[in-house]
């Protein structure tokens, strides 16, 4: 029976992924049509497309931000549109793909076990779209590592902020043993951030010169900036080096993609990276003092502009580049950024969650409290995207409302000088939060003052609403 197949993912793996999923499971039932969704979340992925169901398929619809090995699905119909488009346009992306009208992926291949890179295939995605996918796929990698690592390493505080130095009365073996495997966890996102993203760009003979890019950036201090350099500049080379070598006889395939590609690629960006990571190391720490220095001498306008950074587009590219900073910060030891950077992250499921418990009937549907209640556990577990549902009903008016509220919380623990030494987990984290009590009070203030704004908005809406059909 013919199908239409989708492929959802996002960076971190977590929600959107799944919205996604549901969304267009929602809308296909709806039209009546069968559906299969292959799932690239946190754990892998779920569900996966064989060749008999690429067989039976007549299209394709692929949401993601990341890399999710596009080119088996050439000579179908196929739509690449983001994540967020899967939550919020699935009808419309149901209708085109059975409409007729969506052009045939062009390529060679047609196969799962094609691993080239979705870059060398020709498609309408835009220049910034693609760089912003690879950049994705560097960063969907890289946070388990952060994650656990970080988390290891903020547990060993527990015995004391200088428990893993032998030589302090506060010394602990096992905190030591948990700051050393942690440090070891923390010490290669950068190598591994790098890699990926050339992985998505050149596929496995970019990836390896990308890791040693980014080994490299971190040797010279050029961190995170040098890594994203490293990154892109060893995934173009490899296309190019492959496409200088395509000339070469079949029987130096063996040789071209184990020896010469590789060869090629180290020593290249190796060189590049050596000759490069002074001056970016100067750049990265001119931006480090240029934030630490706004912590202290203007919390108020960093905790703004975090605070609305992280409610812009709830888990999206904005967000994500604050997170990234606080991580970054959280590996030099400021503890400080990444409260800030948690805390308005968190804020949004709050907000929802307490204006639909606050305001209930008046202002919300039975649906929306009900959505409200999962909330709850959404925001103490820092998943910032339980609140895209009710944003996406009202974007103009919610998204602002967001915005200020995180910025509350941010600007609120900024200025109460609060730690936060692990880069996720919410509440979950708060025996390693420096003034854990407090800390929830500026993430709850900030959220209660959104949820007052959101349930009169929507109960100003219903009037309105009420008033029209009176008339």
């Amino acid at each position: 029976m013919k199908k239409i197949l989708a492929v959802t993912g996002c960076p971190t793996g977590i929600a959107h992924t799944y919205m996604a999923e549901e969304a267009l499971k929602t809308a296909a039932q709806k039209a009546g049509i069968e559906i299969k969704v292959e799932t690239n979340g946190a754990g892998g992925v779920d569900n996966a497309i064989t060749d008999a169901d690429i067989a039976n398929a007549i299209g394709v619809i692929i949401a993601a931000d990341k890399d999710v090995n596009p080119d088996r699905f050439n000579g179908l119909p196929v739509i690449e549109v983001p994540v967020k488009d899967g939550i919020h346009k699935a009808v419309t992306l149901i209708e085109q793909i059975t409409s007729g009208t969506i052009p045939i992926r062009k390529g060679t291949q047609n196969s799962t076990t094609n691993t080239t890179s979705s870059s060398q295939v020709v498609g309408k995605e835009s220049i910034g779209r693609q760089i912003y996918k690879h950049l994705m796929s560097g960063v969907s990698n890289m946070l388990p590592f952060v994650v656990a690592g970080g988390v290891l390493i903020a547990l060993s505080f527990l015995w004391g902020i200088y428990s893993a130095d032998p030589n302090n009365a506060q010394y602990n073996e096992f905190a030591a043993l948990l700051m050393k495997i942690g440090g070891q966890a923390f010490g290669i996102m950068v190598p591994i951030f790098t890699g990926f993203i050339a992985y998505s760009i050149g596929g496995r003979p970019a990836m390896v010169a990308g890791f040693v890019g980014g080994l490299i950036a971190n040797a010279t201090g050029a961190g995170f900036l040098g890594g994203i350099i490293a990154g892109f500049a060893a995934g173009y080379l490899m296309l190019f080096v492959k496409k200088l070598l395509d000339r070469l006889p079949r029987s130096f395939e063996g040789l071209k993609s184990i020896f010469i590609m590789p060869l090629i690629g180290v020593f290249v960006i190796g060189a590049g990276m050596f000759l490069l990571g002074g001056p970016i190391a100067g750049i990265n720490n001119a931006m480090k003092s240029f934030l630490e220095s706004l912590q202290s001498a203007n919390p108020v306008l960093l905790g703004m502009v975090i605070g609305a950074m992280c409610s812009f587009d709830f888990g999206g590219p904005v967000n994500k580049a604050a997170y990234v900073t606080g991580t970054m910060l959280l590996g030099e030891g400021n503890f400080y950024f990444m409260a800030g950077v948690s805390a308005a992250c968190i804020v949004p499921p709050f907000v929802i969650a307490f204006s639909t418990t606050i305001f209930r009937g008046k202002a919300f549907t039975e649906e929306e409290r009900a959505a409200g209640i999962v909330n709850y556990i959404l925001g103490a577990t820092h998943i910032t995207e339980g609140a895209i549902p009710f944003a996406a009903k009202d974007p103009l008016r919610v998204i602002p409302i967001m915005m200020l509220s995180s910025a509350i919380a941010s600007v609120l623990t900024f200025i109460s000088q609060i730690q936060v030494p692990a880069p996720h987990g919410g509440f979950l984290v708060l025996p390693l939060v420096n003034k854990p009590l407090l800390w929830v009070g500026c993430i709850f203030t900030g959220a209660l003052v959104g949820a007052i704004l959101l349930g009169l908005l929507r109960i100003h809406q219903n009037r309105k609403l009420a008033t029209k059909v009176h008339k």
